[in-house]
């Protein structure tokens, strides 16, 4: 199966525009989009306000979108990605599987803006309708404060949390990527193992991979209590997401 998105309109059959809405709504998350001719792009103008402004434990503002959401009812414990321990859904989420893929190549394309208090990044992850299904595999996270003279610290690998089949396998290596230009990050996920490269060059390799369906995140922050222009707004620009020798899906558009 293959799968390929350009993003001239976000089409809400696979796309939730809003930020893990389970954790406040889907109003209070929803994020800066515009979609067109140049692919997808997220921003943060000044004007907007904090994510999860009560419950994040530091100021934090967030435009993402994700290509599955669903939760647990209101009260529980049942949704993806929570950040606090025993942390509660606010607003109950309707199960949506657009893109959620068991195995297979996945690659985004994609550009951004950013100050030394913002970052972009985009990653696969598990949907926790069981809860060790959580891990994740991070195609690409870059800080602002991370870039210098052209020379990008690309964070890539494998996060555990509370998959006890996984290990701890990330790290941030500084490659020369002008991220304020497009470059394809690519994740090869098959059974026990996982590529990752830069526009077609392997950066690593991890001798393990989650096994289960997991939905594609992609999003831009910006971090109010660090250094920065606030005035500049941040943003990622994301010319396409493809998918190719997907493997069982639990829903995709071909």
């Amino acid at each position: 199966m293959e799968f390929r998105e350009t993003f001239h309109r976000l089409d809400p059959t696979i796309w939730t525009d809003s930020y893990l809405p389970a954790w406040s709504s889907r109003a209070a998350a929803r994020a800066t989009v515009a979609a067109g001719p140049d692919g997808l792009t997220l921003s943060i103008p000044p004007e907007q306000g904090p994510w999860c402004p009560d419950t994040h434990p530091t100021p934090l503002r967030v435009s993402g979108i994700h290509s599955a959401n669903r939760s647990g009812p209101v009260g529980s414990t049942d949704a993806p990605q929570p950040f606090l321990p025993g942390q509660t859904v606010q607003e109950e989420q309707a199960t949506l599987l657009g893109f959620a893929p068991h195995f297979g190549g996945i690659a985004v394309t994609c550009s951004a803006v950013l100050t030394p208090r913002s970052m972009f990044a985009a990653w696969m992850v598990g949907l926790e309708d069981r809860v060790e299904r959580c891990g994740e595999i991070c195609l690409v996270e870059v800080f602002g404060d991370a870039i210098e003279d052209g020379i990008a610290a690309v964070g890539q690998g494998i996060h555990r949390f509370r998959d006890p089949a996984l290990t701890e396998d990330f790290s941030a290596e500084r490659h020369a990527v002008d991220v304020s230009r497009p470059h394809t990050y690519r994740a090869d996920w098959e059974p026990g193992r996982v590529t990752f490269s830069i526009d077609g060059t392997v950066t690593r390799v991890s001798p393990q991979a989650p096994d289960y369906p997991m939905m594609l995140i992609l999003g831009v922050f910006d971090f109010p209590d660090r250094v920065g222009d606030p005035a500049i707004t941040p943003s990622m620009t994301v010319s396409a997401v493809t998918g190719t020798g997907l493997g069982p899906a639990t829903a995709i558009r071909s």
